[in-house]
């Protein structure tokens, strides 16, 4: 049986809509929104006096639910199809008295201007505007008119809709021009998700008289997990937030029946600011043989351990993954900005939300476990937020890391899963924020005072290995009186302060651009300038050039660990101008004859960090590189000439 017509032009034939009917029978047929999802927002707008019309009835079983239930009874049903008509009036006969079927085209109404409180459309504007040609526009308009004229003001058309984005954004500029308040509600699903993917909204339009001059717009979006709105600012963030909402359910939908080839990344935003609350990771293990307890996971990753390798990365969330034994596991981030009332909060908060990404195969009932690590959510406690030109917005938090250990960083929000600094403090106090265990009675010693920093410890393992590179200039026992050497960013200071501590008679210039990131320093993490440690705030790239030109062979090491603020290069650190081939002879220029020039290099383009590579040969005949495992990181030694000793 052929029930499609052969072009969209024929959705607006009432010859097409009778054929359709006498072929389907008796059989209603719901194009989408049956009512048991419909049902709480026909509640919320439509009142049991109100006078409605349902445009386009066809043989829905919409109405008649309406008046069953109570919801109200003064319902006018008008289709073109003479066929669904009579047969609607049959299955009513006798049972709804003051409900009607009437035979009219909704583009040339007869009925009296203001004379509903309601316009019900299922389907119906989807189904007329099924392109954007200018005859199809022409009937939308008309169709749009009409209703406007017979709602009274303070009435509302409701329009039940798949939302395609030409349908929606029709909707909403013609009705925001004409001064209605325009809201989409997305419907909550209770039907069979495996037959039909795509979310359902209702477009509800409340009329209001139109003002003189620009009234501002008010555009508003109700997702189905929440009754309060969010106001929007535009047509078009309206119809974006309506496809974020079908492109979740599309993937909702594909990895609930195949497991996901790649991981697959999205964020959960707080429902009252509109920024990311939860950032959701979801990972398969294929090599993991299913079981009925092991197919799905959550596991929430403690604050502040969101930038480590297990966590931080594909390869560490796979492995973690697989260690844990099951199918799918969803790792779960938490976001700096937001507040967790602990695990049980943030279970109770999410456990709705997780189960649309479950795995396909995943038993009825089956309880899905939330993992951590010693499970709790972490410690994070943001000590400042700043921003400034160069760097944009930062902040600074201290955080628990793995045992009684915590940590101070310094973090990027532009690249916000990378630290740039971090240092060790010496506490193993509470952070503000996390509740002391009754039996843990010490107090920190008067010299352990809650925010000082363990300047004895090097977090970052490329710092140990860029320190661990002045080796190249001889053992302890042979190593220069005054050591000089130059550190090109600043950052929280933990590299100067390293070798200005550990290196008792070595002199430290440290060359940094950003005069926010000085005071961060020496407010934040306990740096300070005196005889061997001296700041200057310059452009490293000017800095060294002058020193080329003025004072050249005047460092026995030239360190560089500067982040490139360019993030559409496939290298943060360095900026590129920092290793073009003038510039590194400039740098081996200040360098002593037996010298070393270390560089942290962190580059994903495989070719340009060859020709990286390449290019520090060229200018240094001695190059040595060492890998950081576990991060992407490489640390360069560089030596001018063979006086360099290895």
């Amino acid at each position: 049986m052929e029930l499609l017509p052969r072009s969209p032009a024929e959705f607006g034939s009432a010859r097409y809509w009778d054929r359709f009917f006498r072929q389907r029978g008796q059989r209603p047929f719901e194009w989408y929104g049956a009512f048991p999802e419909l049902c709480p927002v026909l509640h919320k707008y439509v009142r049991p006096r109100d006078k409605v019309l349902v445009v386009g009835c066809g043989n829905s079983e919409l109405s008649e639910q309406m008046y069953d239930l109570g919801v109200c009874e003064d319902i006018v049903n008008i289709d073109i199809s003479d066929a669904v008509i009579r047969q609607m009036r049959e299955r009513s006969a006798g049972s709804r008295p003051k409900m009607s079927y009437l035979l009219m085209d909704m583009l040339h109404m007869d009925f009296p201007d203001a004379h509903f409180q309601v316009v019900l459309d299922k389907g119906t504007l989807d189904a007329l505007l099924t392109d954007e040609e200018e005859a199809t526009l022409a009937k939308v308009d008309q169709m749009f008119a009409e209703i406007s004229r017979v709602l009274q003001v303070g009435g509302r058309y409701l329009c039940v809709s798949l939302a395609q984005a030409h349908v929606l954004k029709k909707a909403v500029e013609y009705f925001s021009q004409e001064g209605w308040v325009v809201r989409v509600h997305q419907v909550a699903s209770s039907g069979d998700k495996q037959q039909f993917v795509l979310p359902v909204f209702v477009y509800v339009m409340t009329k209001f008289r139109k003002m003189p001059g620009s009234a501002a717009q008010i555009l508003e979006i109700c997702p189905e997990e929440q009754d309060k709105p969010m106001r929007v600012e535009s047509a078009e963030r309206l119809v974006a937030a309506v496809k974020d909402r079908q492109h979740y359910a599309l993937l909702c939908s594909q990895i609930s029946k195949t497991p996901c080839r790649e991981q697959v990344s999205l964020d959960l935003c707080d429902k009252g600011s509109g920024k990311p609350r939860y950032t959701l990771h979801v990972v398969d293990s294929p090599s993991v043989k299913p079981s009925r307890d092991n197919h799905f996971a959550i596991f929430i990753i403690p604050q502040g351990r969101e930038t480590e390798w297990l966590f931080g990365t594909e390869e560490g969330r796979r492995q973690l993954a697989a260690s844990a034994g099951f199918g799918r596991l969803l790792t779960v981030a938490l976001h700096r900005e937001q507040h967790y009332e602990g695990m049980a909060g943030i279970q109770a908060e999410l456990s709705g939300k997780v189960m649309e990404l479950a795995p396909p195969g995943l038993p009825v009932r089956q309880q899905v476990p939330f993992l951590s690590v010693g499970g709790d959510i972490g410690v994070r406690a943001v000590r400042h937020c700043d921003s400034s030109p160069l760097s944009g917005e930062f902040v600074v938090e201290d955080v628990k890391g793995d045992g009684t250990c915590y940590f101070r960083r310094l973090i990027f929000l532009q690249n916000r899963n990378v630290v740039q600094s971090e240092a060790r403090l010496l506490t193993s106090t509470p952070l503000p924020g996390q509740k002391k265990r009754r039996k843990d009675k010490k107090k920190p010693g008067p010299t352990e005072q809650p925010g000082d920093i363990d300047k004895s410890y090097l977090c970052c393992e490329h710092h140990k290995a860029m320190v661990a590179g002045l080796c190249l200039l001889g053992g302890p026992d042979i190593l220069p009186g005054e050591l000089a050497v130059l550190v090109v960013g600043l950052g929280g200071g933990s590299l100067p302060v390293f070798v200005h501590d550990y290196f008792s008679q070595a002199r430290v210039a440290v060359v940094e651009i950003d005069p926010s990131m000085l005071e961060v320093a020496t407010r934040w993490f306990g740096f300070s300038q005196g005889d061997r440690m001296q700041v200057h705030l310059s452009d490293g790239l000017d800095y060294v050039a002058k020193l080329a030109a003025e004072a050249p062979a005047q460092y026995d090491a030239v360190m560089f660990d500067v982040d490139s603020k360019d993030l559409t290069v496939g290298m943060s650190c360095p900026p590129p101008a920092f290793v073009e081939k003038p510039f590194l002879q400039k740098v081996k220029t200040i360098l002593k004859p037996e010298g070393v020039f270390v560089l942290n290099l962190v580059c994903r383009d495989a070719r340009l960090k060859e020709s990286v590579l390449a290019t520090l040969r060229d200018v240094f005949p001695l190059l040595y590189a060492r890998r950081i495992q576990g991060e992407i990181n490489e640390i360069l030694f560089c030596q001018p000439g063979a006086a360099g000793r290895r």
